[in-house]
Parts: C-alpha cells; sequence; structure tokens
C-alpha cells in the first residue's frame, strides 16, 4: 500500500492505495484497511482509493459495490484500479464508475497504449502514470558502470543492466537532442511528451530532492508543437527498447531482501 499526495492537472489529491490478499470478510477487510489508513494520514477522506492489481482474484464487480458504499458513506471521493486490464475496467466501472487507473507508462514502457489507455478514454478515466521517466532511466543520469544495492528497485529492472543502458543510448540522445532545442532537459523533454499526448494523463515522477521537484514541474511549461511532437513519435517509432520492469523483477527485489 502506498500513500501520496499527487498532483491532478493542476490541484493535488490524497490518493492510497489497497493490496487485497484473499476474498474473505471482502467488505470489512477493505473498509478497516482504509480506516487504518484515514488514521495514519490524519484525515477523515481520500480523494482516490485504489486497488492495487488484483493478485487475489476477487471479481472487479465486488470491489466497485464495496467502493461505491465509501463514497456514499463520504470515506473516499472516488476509486480506482492499478496494473489492471481493460476487462476489469470495463467490468468495475459498469458498477462503481472508476475515477482513474494508475500503470507505469513512459516512453519505454508503451504497452497500455494498446488497450488500457484508449479504454480509459472512452469511459472518461483518468489515467496516472507512475515511473513516467523509467525509474530514473530517461533523465540520462545513469551510467552502465552504476551499482545499485539495498532496495533500489533499478537493482532488478533489466532496463538498468549494463548491456541494456548502452544498448538504450538511441533513445537518451533522442531525448537529448530535443532537450537542447526546447532549452529543457530530458527529464522535462519526457514528460512534455506524455502531457501533450493525452488530456486526461497525469504523470506522478518520483523525487526526493528540491531540485528535481523543480525539474519536473517545469515540464508543464514546455510546450511541444504539433510537429515537434510528430517528430518525437516518429523517432521513437523506428527505437527498439531494451529491457523493462516487470512484476518478476519486483518478486526478485522482495527476495533478496
Amino acid at each position: 500500500m502506498g500513500e501520496a499526495l499527487a498532483p491532478i492537472r493542476g490541484k493535488v489529491t490524497i490518493a492510497t492505495k489497497l493490496h487485497l490478499y484473499s476474498s474473505e470478510n471482502l467488505e470489512q477487510q477493505i473498509e478497516n484497511r482504509l480506516d487504518a489508513s484515514l488514521k495514519r494520514l490524519r484525515t477523515d477522506y481520500v480523494d482516490v482509493y485504489y486497488q492495487h492489481r488484483n493478485e487475489a482474484g476477487v471479481p472487479p464487480e465486488e470491489v466497485a459495490g464495496i467502493m461505491g458504499k465509501l463514497i456514499q458513506k463520504g470515506k473516499i471521493r472516488g476509486w480506482g484500479q492499478s496494473m489492471t486490464t481493460a476487462k476489469e475496467i470495463r467490468r468495475a466501472n459498469a458498477v462503481t464508475p472508476l475515477s482513474a487507473v494508475q500503470s507505469e507508462y513512459s516512453m519505454m514502457e508503451r504497452m497500455f497504449e494498446k488497450e488500457i489507455i484508449p479504454a480509459c478514454e472512452e469511459l472518461g478515466i483518468g489515467f496516472v502514470a507512475f515511473s513516467p521517466m523509467a525509474s530514473g532511466f530517461l533523465s540520462g543520469k545513469y551510467q552502465k558502470t552504476d551499482i545499485y544495492a539495498g532496495d533500489d528497485v533499478r537493482r532488478v529492472i533489466t532496463r538498468f543492466a549494463p548491456e541494456n543502458v548502452e544498448a538504450n543510448q538511441l533513445l537518451l540522445a533522442m531525448l537529448q537532442t530535443f532537450a537542447e532545442q526546447k532549452h529543457a532537459t530530458p527529464s522535462q523533454i519526457s514528460l512534455a511528451w506524455m502531457l501533450h499526448k493525452y488530456s486526461f494523463v497525469v504523470p506522478i515522477p518520483g523525487m526526493r530532492k528540491e531540485d528535481r521537484l523543480k525539474e519536473n514541474f517545469g515540464a508543464a511549461e514546455i510546450a511541444l508543437t504539433e510537429s515537434e511532437f510528430a517528430e518525437i513519435e516518429k523517432a521513437l517509432s523506428n527505437i527498439v527498447i531494451h529491457g523493462n520492469r516487470t512484476d518478476e523483477d519486483i518478486a526478485k527485489l522482495r527476495a533478496l531482501n
């Protein structure tokens, strides 16, 4: 479960996640977990309550019905799904409309453009993109000689393997070219591309330092022209991405720790 303040197109929302490990006492389980989050957050409601993955195989209609009750009680303003499928989105949305779907999305991970993002656009659901800079890879600040330790997720994400860092230099070179043209940074170009492409997609880049915060927010001030956006899209279509981030990667990290 993660709890965070997330920027949603000009406002700040309080969001938290629920990870269901079983379908037993479902309604009580969901509300009890929410109450614990509310206590930690020192608030009486959250804006978005996400179900994080559906590893327990709980029918999405059941979760949606319970989320509807929590909305009626005023404990949540809306709800969402994370790392879900287009089928589950449609089934859940038919019971209690979804506010948002959160999944990984970046120039390096675009699988959700096939079904998930189009479904969100059709149904009027916001899409929240986590890891929009591919765990920092798109900043261009990481080298193939870098070593990761502890709970650093880059320790197991295959795009950070030395051979893949080298193979993905074409992507970084493209970003650097556009960054120089727009007097921006590669990170800002990657975010500006996403903001230009979809009006309902909100990137939530991770940041730990004030200068990174300023850099990321600065991406909102970068306006790509249609021709610039088309040029980036064309370049991306000709670049093969090496390595990715998978559930298996994350499972490996948990096992190592």
